[in-house]
């Protein structure tokens, strides 16, 4: 039992190791330089975080024809890798000055002024071709010097180095491929060299002659980053520039207002942002595996696929020639045909005319017969002999030969032909249609209308998909529900739910298949069921004034000769009517919503809803009112001036005037639907193309809204003890037009006194 223990044991742990090891040989392309495909010596982190040895980095550079800006051009090089084959030894001899002196010598401003070297009016901007990217990447002024060490890769790379025991040997960093292997290291140098590099780069007379050599190894790395503007420890990090900084970069200019953040804050957000994905890929390796069988499984049915099409297109265009193949027979066996009839003719035509030359036979024997003496025989014989002697003679005379010797008829014109070869390419789906958003909307169903664009292929049928966007997100995508091989530009969505907004988006189909989807368009439904009636003109409608459609759905004020009276009288006192038209439906419960338009023209129209026994009794012959002095409701008509504060108003109204509404001081406005800054009582705001009224009944609250973004106007109070019905009040002249329903939506326009109804 012990030993079976143990062995289960054993192979648990050898196949560990053989996945430790697997995982540190995939990690292997990880580490590689993408210029010399080694692993990375001393990497340097590109502006496009990409990385890059830094030998490698300068051999870029030179080739790129940028020479001395490998490291710190106001000193004398510290790296190994500086070319040395651009100093001279005298240069190589120079004394130049400390670092902290060149400091303050620069801070002090000697010979040049900060940021800027000694002669230097344009400074140049290196540019870095990134071999990962394949961009053009700029290093700015210092170079590679600007550059920051990538620590950590350093650390990756040298503990796969341990873990995998690759090269025993640790090799120059300064040989040209293949490199030597190290025998010297040079801490002060940060590198690795062999006899003949160790040589070249400390050489004698100068201060890196002084350089005690170490045993080789690959650990030369300092102890934390450091600026390589100050040569100051790191301390903040940059959100801004997306670059850790120094306490002196702080201070900087270039770092003006930026978002400067610490280190630990930097590191700690974005190690937790690393953790957190990468336990999301630990968490999920059946997921990513199920999707590399499903790419493995597509890549197979992409190869059959490739070659089903390939033989497909072999097949018709073997087809094409065979079609012309047959054509070119048919064609040529025509112009043989017309050739040898014509060839015929002419030959007969040759011998007639031979026939008349002297010596041959008809010519003879006519002679022979002139000799006849007998005339009954000489009558018999040439009266034949002179018919085809008469032919001949006219023919001689009339010369034209029997059939014509071009061919031009029988050429083809294949300009059309040649031009569909020419433009013969695969089918294409149907691209991305695009919503006609002026004639999609949302009522008591979704209308939804598209296009294609011009110069699309045409599509077959669609595929119109919606969904509810304020419902809690499930987990895994987006679902979708779909009305599939819709015909015609346009669909029909019923029942969806009120107060939500929907999501909706279109795609074609043809024979290529489906096409890109079109852009989503957000659609908010109304915030409760529409009711729908019709406008009744029985009762308080002065039918001198008002004329309603057809089909009870518009209506418009035609004041005419009281108007003009009203206008002569304004300096002694004005007297307008007040025209009344209701709905034929009155709500008793529930919460209803319906819509209509407003002309922008109107001179005073008001819309809203009241009990419908306090507006006949209020409306229903209704003396006529001082229109230069007199506001009915300032916004709402309360309809009981002295009556209590806690009462309710039988009458709710928005007033609207000439584009404008009128948000009254006696109106509350409702900060949930107006929002933090929306409209505040007293004062005026555009007219939208259509007006929402939303009836709570039992709370006795009614709302109106911009029918297009549901945003909320206003929110009044309202007496709900009765029947109450929707109303619409007339000054002046004015139109309002109720929105149709979508099922019932008419096709074309029309057009009520000049006031064209909604589309």
């Amino acid at each position: 039992m012990a030993e079976g223990e143990d062995m289960q044991t054993f192979t648990s742990i050898m196949d560990a190791l053989v996945r430790i090891s697997t995982s540190m040989k995939n990690m292997e392309k990880e580490l590689l330089c993408p210029v010399c495909q080694e692993m990375y010596k001393q990497p340097l982190v590109l502006p496009c975080t990409h990385n890059v040895c830094q030998a490698c980095a300068r051999e870029v550079l030179g080739q790129q024809g940028y020479i001395g800006h490998g490291g710190d051009p106001s000193s004398e090089p510290t790296s190994p890798a500086s070319t040395p084959s651009t100093r001279s030894p005298r240069l190589s001899r120079r004394t130049l000055p400390k670092p902290d002196r060149l400091d303050r010598l620069l801070k002090s401003g000697f010979g040049t002024y900060p940021g800027r070297k000694r002669g230097a009016l344009h400074p140049q901007v290196i540019m870095f071709p990134c071999p990962a990217c394949q961009g053009d990447v700029e290093l700015g002024e210092r170079g590679l010097a600007g550059l920051f060490r990538n620590l950590t890769l350093e650390r990756v790379v040298e503990r796969y180095r341990q873990s995998v025991s690759v090269g025993g040997a640790i090799l120059c960093q300064l040989c040209k491929p293949p490199p030597l292997e190290a025998t010297k290291g040079c801490t002060e140098c940060r590198a690795t060299f062999c006899n003949e590099c160790f040589k070249l780069f400390h050489p004698w007379g100068t201060q890196k002659a002084q350089h005690e050599p170490t045993l080789p190894t690959l650990s030369f790395r300092p102890k934390g980053l450091m600026c390589p503007d100050h040569k100051e420890e790191v301390t903040h990090y940059c959100k801004t520039c997306q670059r850790l900084v120094c306490q002196l970069c702080r201070v900087r200019r270039t770092h003006s207002g930026h978002k400067i953040t610490p280190v630990l804050s930097a590191y700690q957000a974005l190690k937790d942002k690393l953790t957190k994905s990468l336990t999301y890929i630990l968490g999920n390796q059946d997921t990513v595996q199920t999707q590399i069988c499903e790419l493995e499984e597509a890549v197979r049915h992409t190869e059959v696929s490739g070659q089903q099409a390939k033989e497909e297109v072999s097949q018709l265009v073997r087809g094409l020639g065979a079609v012309l193949e047959e054509k070119r027979a048919s064609l040529l066996q025509a112009i043989e045909e017309c050739q040898q009839e014509r060839l015929a003719r002419l030959s007969a035509q040759i011998q007639e005319h031979r026939s008349l030359l002297d010596g041959s036979g008809l010519v003879g024997y006519a002679q022979e017969v002139l000799k006849e003496t007998d005339q009954p025989c000489f009558v018999q014989a040439a009266k034949q002999l002179h018919n085809r002697i008469a032919r001949a003679t006219e023919a001689l005379q009339t010369f034209r030969p029997a059939a014509s010797s071009s061919f031009r008829h029988c050429q083809l014109d294949v300009g059309r032909e040649m031009k569909l070869l020419t433009e013969l390419n695969f089918l294409r789906a149907p691209e991305a249609p695009v919503i006609d958003t002026q004639r999609t909307f949302a009522y008591d169903q979704i209308f939804l209308c598209w296009r294609l664009p011009p110069h699309s292929p045409p599509a077959w049928h669609y595929t119109v998909e919606f969904r509810r966007t304020d419902v809690p997100a499930q987990p895994g995508p987006a679902r979708w529900q779909r009305r599939e091989e819709v015909r015609g530009t346009s669909a029909l969505l019923e029942n969806p739910d009120t107060g939500s907004v929907y999501v909706l988006r279109v795609r074609g189909c043809n024979k290529a298949g489906y096409g890109e989807y079109s852009e989503d368009v957000h659609l908010h439904t109304p915030p409760a069921p529409v009711l729908h009636f019709f406008l009744d003109g029985r009762w308080g409608a002065s039918r001198e004034r008002l004329a309603i459609s057809k089909d009870q759905r518009a209506v418009r004020s035609v004041p005419g000769l009281p108007l003009l009276l009203a206008a002569d009288r304004l300096l002694t006192g004005c007297h307008l009517s007040v025209d009344v038209v209701l709905g034929d439906v009155a709500v008793t419960q529930g919460r209803s919503y319906w819509a209509c338009a407003v002309d922008p023209a109107s001179y005073l129209v008001k819309v809203g809803v009241g009990l419908e026994s306090k507006l006949q009794e209020s409306f229903q012959g209704a003396p006529d009112v001082i229109s230069p002095r007199y506001d009915p409701d300032s916004g709402h008509d309360s309809g009981a001036e002295d009556a209590t504060v806690e009462a309710s108003p039988p009458f709710a109204f928005l007033t609207i005037g000439m584009g404008k509404i009128l948000l009254g001081s006696g109106a509350s406005s409702n900060t949930g639907l107006t929002g933090r800054d929306g409209p505040t009582a007293g004062c005026t705001v555009p007219l939208p193309p259509r007006l929402g009224i939303c009836l709570d009944y039992e709370r006795g609250r009614v709302s109106f809204l911009d029918a297009v973004s549901f945003r909320g106007l206003l929110e009044c109070p309202l007496d709900c003890s009765g029947p109450v019905c929707p109303a619409f009040c007339f000054i002046g002249g004015g139109a309002v037009q109720l929105q149709e329903p979508v099922g019932t939506k008419p096709e074309r326009k029309v057009t009520i006194g000049g006031f064209a109804k909604l589309d």
